[in-house]
Formats: structure tokens, C-alpha cells, sequence
């Protein structure tokens, strides 16, 4: 059972060039870390506005290697400052293939893993698809100087197996670098119950598995498309424990960097009273494997 540690969440405005972003990135880390925090996370696709909004090859030249701009700066600051980091990156694996990532840097600097976004949305405004491949490694937690943690982004969280088998592989914590907001005429009609499911979602993820979990988005309304609407992330970035309880959160439009303690020993109390793990019907689930049932079975 490991030590409490404190986690370190960045919201941030990421409208600049991707060389402003990143020394934004870097300071605040910084000062995450002379405040306490042992475990800090960014925003998804930190290092430059959110371009998905549109389909344009010429973003492709935003991407960097897993061993880039931000692999090299941050694995400096990390064995620094003796901090764990994740620092999500539009990553290009090999040409035509690129992916929506996560670097993992251990205390050390040394990469303690590498996570790729699984579940790729194709929204309006959020043409995912047309830039990133899915996640091919089974990999969800990774085992760092504070713990095993979990690493998912954005759209992974809204589902539950990836928050699941995050928990089953060890971690303690699930972190989840986000960019999600309102389209600007969805916002009065629909934006107070979009807010409230992403929150909701994700306490549920908690809950069912035990776990810490830190959602950290950015805010500001960006417009990569000149004449776009552009969307207006909404922050909000929380951090919760294994029981759904709200340990911190941000606001809708402001930069903040966001604190909370992770005690494994918190987390093996409430798992000893609530054991979901412990109760799973395993030899019940194969239907999960399917992409739907076909209806429901009849009386025997």
C-alpha cells in the first residue's frame, strides 16, 4: 500500500502556437509541483488549439513523435522536479498514421508508458477520425513512483470497460486529459445537462470501480476555422475519490491548477466495504464482447 501523494491538474487556455503553449505547459507544472503535487496532468492535445473542429491535412504538421518537442522538455522537467507527468501529444507513429497519445514520465524522466486514445469520436466538430487511428495496446495503467495510474482521454470516458479494465490492471488513480465543450447554440438549451452527464459519468467510473479519477479539461473558446462558431470548453476540470466524492473543482472559464490527495489507504477502506471486484460475475459477461444483442431471450 503506497503513501498519499498529491494529484496536480492544469486547466488551461491553449489558444497560442504550439511553442507559447508549451512554455505555458511547462511553468505550470512547475508551479503545480512547488505547491505539492507529485502526480500533474495537462489537458488533451495541449500543445496546440483544438483543430479537430475542422478536416484539414495541413494539422497533421502539428504532430511530434513519441520521443518530440514535448517528450524531450517534459522528461527534463520531470526528473527536475522528481514529478510524475502525463503530457497527451498529437503523436505521428509512422507517415499517414498518427494518433491521439499520452506520455507517461516517471519521476525519473524515463518514459513509464504510452498510452493511445482508444474510442475516436466523429462529431460535429470533433472529426476525430479524419486525424487519429485508435489505440492499439491493451495497456490502461502504468506503474510509476506514486502508484500504478490510469491514463484514458476525452472520449474514453465515457465508457465504462476503459475505466474498468484501468482498474483491473492496478491503478489507483485514473487520469483523463480532456477537451470538451458547447457548441455555442447548444449551450442555453442543452449545456447545463451536458455539463452534468460528463460529471456524472465519470463519478459513476469512481464509484463502480474503486478508484480515484481527475478530469482535466481546457476553457476558452477557440476558432480554429476563421468562420466558425469555434466551441467553448467549458473547464470544470474535478478531481473525485473512490466513492463519487467531489475533492476539488474548477470553474467554467478561468486558468486554475487544481490539487487533491490520493491515499491508497482511503481506497483499500472503501474496497474492503464496497467489493465490486470481488463480486463480478465473470462467467456471465461474453455478451459484452458482441457489438449488440440481438433483442432479449425468450421464456424458455
Amino acid at each position: 500500500m503506497g503513501s498519499p501523494f498529491q494529484i496536480g491538474l492544469l486547466q488551461l487556455a491553449l489558444d497560442g502556437t504550439p511553442e507559447e503553449n508549451l512554455e505555458k505547459a511547462l511553468q505550470g507544472v512547475r508551479d503545480a509541483a512547488a505547491r505539492g503535487a507529485r502526480l500533474i496532468c495537462l489537458p488533451e492535445l495541449y500543445r496546440s488549439p483544438y483543430f479537430c473542429q475542422t478536416e484539414d491535412p495541413r494539422f497533421f504538421d502539428l504532430a511530434e513523435t513519441a520521443e518530440g518537442p514535448s517528450a524531450q522538455a517534459f522528461s527534463a522537467l520531470a526528473a527536475e522536479l522528481g514529478v510524475v507527468l502525463v503530457v497527451p501529444i498529437f503523436e505521428r507513429r509512422a507517415p499517414g498514421l498518427y494518433h491521439n497519445s499520452a506520455l507517461i514520465l516517471d519521476a525519473d524522466g524515463r518514459l513509464a508508458g504510452l498510452y493511445r486514445k482508444m474510442h475516436i469520436p466523429d462529431d460535429p466538430g470533433y472529426y476525430e477520425k479524419f486525424y487519429f487511428t485508435p489505440g492499439d495496446r491493451e495497456a490502461f495503467a502504468f506503474e510509476t513512483a506514486v502508484g500504478p495510474v490510469g491514463v484514458l482521454i476525452c472520449w474514453d470516458q465515457w465508457f465504462p470497460e476503459a475505466a474498468r479494465l484501468s482498474a483491473l490492471q492496478g491503478a489507483c488513480v485514473v487520469v483523463i486529459p480532456t477537451a470538451i465543450g458547447w457548441h455555442p447554440r447548444e449551450k442555453e438549451p442543452l449545456g447545463e445537462r451536458q455539463l452534468d452527464a460528463w460529471v456524472t459519468v465519470q463519478r459513476g467510473h469512481a464509484v463502480a470501480n474503486g478508484v480515484y479519477l481527475a478530469a482535466v479539461n481546457r476553457v476558452g473558446r477557440e476558432r480554429p476555422v476563421p468562420h466558425g462558431e469555434g466551441i467553448e470548453f467549458w473547464g470544470h476540470s474535478f478531481v473525485v475519490g473512490p466513492q463519487g466524492e467531489m475533492l476539488c473543482r474548477a470553474g467554467a472559464g478561468a486558468e486554475e491548477i487544481l490539487l487533491a490527495t490520493v491515499d491508497p489507504a482511503h481506497l483499500e477502506a472503501v474496497r474492503r466495504n464496497w467489493p465490486f471486484l470481488r463480486d463480478r460475475r465473470i462467467d456471465a459477461y461474453a455478451g459484452l464482447l458482441a457489438r449488440f444483442l440481438d433483442g432479449p431471450r425468450s421464456r424458455p
